[in-house]
């Protein structure tokens, strides 16, 4: 539901609108450096308000640590994280209750719950849920740190030049899409398992969890659906395993392969878009014209690389921790 992990595990609670966000992160080692200082550069990173087509909600998000931390050290007891929601503009969503958003979850949510969801901003539903992951994230990359993690916007409303494509959605005042990758390199030769615990099933599964996401492909991906297998099979040229291509993205039988991985996600446009659009009216049971209010992302994708690194991450740790607790070699 709310928690993802084996052994480094992550548990995410709080409200769009609500007193605060937050992260409960369970099974971290001790001894590990983590202050604010630690966070802060990836929080910044999340945050909406400094580029442009990001919502100009803003918040502080200065991380309060509750438990785990001491003398600036990781106690090896649950970290518990909470960050302050101060700049809620409630009203904006109070108008509109009686129409669900188009794309949203406010219908599904209101069925699901009996009409006790918290609406506001999206509730528990928002990516301001997200601020938590990014903060759980930071700190696994600190237990993976001989690998890097990287994630960038590679395309924008169909665009390779974001600022192209933003435009269009300036231009249309509509929301649009985008494509993430990720490469991550330095991974040793090993982590994952065959079949349900495969580097691309957890990936997948955590990466899923970020709103917006309608798509994951690994190495070539869905092209690789348009070759020959001559043509996708990745050379092995030494005998660290280092291939000639890398069709497979890093990945072979769900275990990482040593080269690097390599994934795309898709992500969707945002829901909330200034256009006019229609959509039941619950209370009169019609069909009404209405637009969407409020502070929101043009292109949510702009501020969703992050993430993705703070999820890989997630993963990573987890994948480690179970290696170095789990070993499938014995000898005498």
């Amino acid at each position: 539901m709310n928690t993802f992990g084996r052994l480094f595990r992550v548990h995410i609670f709080g409200e769009s609108h609500g007193e605060s966000v937050g992260v409960v992160i369970d099974g971290c080692p001790a001894g590990l450096s983590v202050d604010e200082t630690l966070l802060l550069p990836d929080l910044e990173r999340r945050k909406g308000g400094i580029q442009k087509g990001t919502t100009p909600r803003k918040e502080e998000d200065v991380p309060l640590f509750k438990s785990g931390i001491f003398n600036g050290k990781t106690t090896g007891a649950p970290i518990a994280l909470f960050f302050e929601n101060k700049n809620t503009r409630s009203e904006d969503y109070t108008t509109q209750r009686n129409i669900p958003r188009p794309g949203h979850a406010d219908f599904v949510a209101n069925k699901k719950f009996g009409g006790y969801e918290d609406y506001r901003g999206g509730g528990h539903f928002s990516a301001r849920l997200t601020t938590g992951l990014v903060a759980a994230g930071s700190i696994a990359k600190k237990i993976i740190n001989h690998c890097s993690i990287e994630a960038h916007v590679i395309e924008i409303a169909g665009e390779s030049d974001p600022d192209k494509g933003l435009q269009k959605a300036i231009d249309a005042k509509d929301s649009v899409g985008g494509i993430i990758e990720c490469l991550v390199n330095n991974l040793p030769i090993g982590l994952g398992e065959p079949f349900f615990d495969s580097v691309e099933s957890l990936l997948a599964h955590a990466l899923f969890s970020i709103p917006a996401v309608k798509g994951v492909e690994f190495g070539s991906g869905f092209s690789a659906a348009r070759m020959f297998g001559s043509e996708h099979n990745d050379a092995i040229v030494d005998a660290n395993g280092t291939t000639k291509s890398n069709h497979a993205g890093g990945i072979n039988g769900g275990i990482t392969n040593g080269n690097e991985l390599v994934f795309r996600i898709a992500i969707k446009p945002a829901s909330s878009t200034p256009k006019q659009q229609e959509s039941l009216n619950w209370e009169t049971n019609t069909v009404e014209t209405f637009s969407i209010k409020g502070r929101h992302d043009l292109c949510v994708a702009l501020r969703a690389p992050v993430i993705v690194e703070a999820l890989t991450a997630i993963v990573l740790a987890d994948l480690f921790l179970l290696e170095q607790q789990t070993q499938h070699r014995y000898t005498d």
